[in-house]
């Protein structure tokens, strides 16, 4: 995403609450007297939740001044990465998967659904702000092939029956179950395991 996006109206100043700046000195403390610029990763995720989602120039910038780096070496990692929004979001970013894996197993499908529920198309939100929907290259969950990442949760095994429930339930203020929706544990075989049984004779 561009940052020289004219539409976005960029907040006027942006500092760490106290909460974030003990935070923010914890993830510091983390690395070597003169490293101090690896923590700009996870100094930009916390301004980013910090900031409802999005990364504003004044929350980069001040990120950079808290690691004494220069604003556009800041700059860099937030337009690289597209773990950082650029640009504000809605309370919900749909992430659908359509590397290859999920592509097999029916991510055009899922797609569709979540197009259709949102009523948005790829970085597009919601005119109700409910959901900003996203194309991802891949999510690294393949095993559990099509998913999504919303916010913070992973949903697996979908099914675009599946996909619409948990929108549905998303929208209606509730807290859908993360992880596989076929009842699949974790990521063992759809079968159930048929290796390497605890007490079964190699």
């Amino acid at each position: 995403m561009s940052m020289n996006n004219a539409n976005i109206e960029q907040p006027k100043s942006f500092a760490f609450t106290p909460e974030n700046v003990e935070e923010a000195k914890a993830i510091v403390a983390k690395y070597p007297e003169g490293k101090q610029a690896s923590a700009c990763m996870p100094l930009l995720d916390l301004a980013q939740r910090q900031n409802d989602g999005w990364l504003p120039r004044v929350a980069m910038d001040h990120v950079a001044e808290v690691l004494n780096m220069e604003p556009i070496s800041v700059y860099e990692v937030a337009t690289f990465y597209t773990m950082y929004n650029l640009q504000p979001i809605g309370k919900h970013h749909v992430q659908v998967c359509t590397n290859l894996p999920c592509w097999l197993r029916g991510s055009d499908e899922i797609t569709a659904t979540c197009k259709r529920v949102t009523g948005t198309e790829f970085g597009e939100t919601s005119d109700d702000g409910m959901f900003t929907l996203s194309e991802a290259e891949c999510l690294g969950a393949c095993v559990n092939a099509p998913m999504v990442q919303i916010n913070d949760d992973y949903f697996e095994d979908l099914t675009p029956e599946t996909a619409e429930d948990i929108l549905n339930i998303l929208r209606a203020g509730g807290t859908p179950k993360p992880g596989s929706q076929s009842g699949r544990h974790t990521c063992e075989p759809a079968g159930g395991l048929t290796s390497l049984r605890e007490g079964e004779d190699a």
